[in-house]
């Protein structure tokens, strides 16, 4: 059978990737895929550079539309990453009748309707494993793997250089600045790294993954979306003390209320297998009704691991390619026209409890008054932890910290609650807010 013609579209580092993993075990992915996968044609602007990356085997061009025009190439795969070129080359791909293959997870959590729609109208597939976690099969996971399941909620570390982040702070009680400009240095953190930090790369992902796994439109736009960036490495060591980690989860969840769809940090308890992923490292974890409890676990960036997703999806068009567009397997693992309108839910509505830390005035009856609060906002404390003054501001301190963890409670509740705790004159500091999530 003919060999399957792929052009790569913005060759770099995910791109020599696949270009090189190809080459390597070409012979191995034939007999999985039943037919030859060749690149034979890439795009870069800097062609001296494209050149060197692929040598004499694929025609090296600086317009990527090019690729597009070639009547010989079957795929594109979109590695140059943002909105707006690689929106516009996707759809002109796809318009050509050409099956794509992409890694940008910031397209298609703002621009997936539009593709998907434009791809369903043209009977051609658009894969995109490598979004989602680098080299973790979750995409694969979520649409096939646990199709005969109702999934309930998934939890995922799915950002490295954040994770690398919290692990260096836990490690060395380091504080956020100064770890990040050391993950700039060792190349874990862009030298603008603001998407990573403050959630939005995160947010992109699950964003894929909870339409995914509830048969939602990709809506980006209604996700919550909090950062790394205001967290003190005093409340990892507090955390520590609870016997919990921080990590900064994208969490997406059934409710009988819509759909949850939110990332920011959050306490996990130590015990979780997800509490114990460090470094660059990320890990998703999936609870559904039949099969329980499943973690999935690898390197969620990089040259191969990201190029190995990446292949999988061209392996899946080389065995797909000729069969009808009907029957294979949906974009978003339910059928196109079997899509819900379940609501995304506003955070404001969202349960789950709390880690609070308060900078308090050392004087009596402070707790009573924070305690008092919370009980007024229907909110139940699960325990309490109040630092010796010396051991937050040294020998004479008139302050300490207060630590609350409270039991499940509405957002709403607990904005209203920290407005008003606030407010005290004895809380010297703004308050520090940092949801728990059990995952059991």
């Amino acid at each position: 059978m003919k060999s399957i013609q792929v052009g790569i579209l913005g060759i770099g580092t995910v791109g020599s990737g696949v270009f090189n993993v190809l080459q390597r075990n070409q012979e191995e992915i034939r007999r999985r895929a039943g037919r030859g996968i060749e690149v034979t044609m890439v795009s870069r602007r800097d062609v001296a550079k494209a050149r060197e990356l692929v040598g004499e085997h694929a025609q090296v061009v600086a317009d990527a539309r090019a690729i597009i025009a070639n009547p010989a190439i079957d795929v594109v795969v979109e590695l140059i990453g943002g909105y707006t070129l690689a929106r516009e080359l996707v759809l002109e791909a796809i318009a050509a009748g050409k099956h794509v293959v992409t890694a940008n997870k910031a397209l298609l959590a703002v621009h997936g309707t539009e593709i998907f729609a434009a791809a369903h109208a043209k009977g051609v597939i658009v894969a995109f494993e490598a979004a989602v976690a680098g080299g973790i099969p979750i995409i694969k996971a979520l649409r096939e793997g646990l199709s005969g399941n109702s999934i309930q909620w998934i939890a995922g570390i799915i950002n490295g250089t954040t994770n690398f982040i919290l692990s260096e702070m836990r490690d060395k009680g380091l504080d956020f600045d100064v770890v990040l400009k050391e993950a700039q240095r060792l190349g874990y953190a862009e030298a603008d790294p603001t998407f990573d930090i403050e959630g939005v790369d995160a947010a992109h992902k699950a964003t894929l993954m909870s339409a995914i796994a509830f048969g939602i439109p990709v809506q980006f736009d209604k996700a919550y979306v909090e950062g790394i960036t205001k967290l003190d490495a005093a409340d990892i060591r507090y955390a520590e003390k609870l016997g919990y980690r921080i990590k900064l989860l994208g969490v997406t969840k059934r409710t009988p209320q819509g759909i949850e769809l939110r990332v920011h940090p959050s306490l996990v308890p130590a015990k979780r297998l997800i509490a114990n992923v460090e470094g660059a490292m990320n890990a998703v974890v999936v609870q559904a009704d039949a099969v329980g409890t499943t973690l999935y676990y690898g390197k969620g960036a990089g040259s191969e691991p990201t190029a190995s997703a990446v292949i999988a999806d061209l392996v899946d068009i080389a065995r797909l390619a000729t069969a009808d567009a009907e029957h294979r397997v949906p974009y978003l693992a339910f059928q196109n026209d079997k899509l819900s309108d379940l609501p995304v839910m506003p955070m404001s509505e969202v349960v789950t409890s709390y880690y609070l830390r308060l900078r308090v005035a050392d004087q009596a009856g402070v707790l009573a008054k924070v305690t008092g609060i919370l009980a007024a906002a229907d909110i139940s404390i699960d325990a309490v932890l109040q630092r010796e003054a010396d051991e937050v501001g040294g020998e004479g301190s008139t302050q300490t910290d207060l630590i609350i963890l409270t039991h499940e409670t509405r957002e709403g509740n607990m904005n209203d609650a920290i407005a008003h705790m606030q407010a005290l004159p004895t809380v010297l500091q703004p308050i520090t807010r940092i949801r728990k999530e059990e995952l059991s």
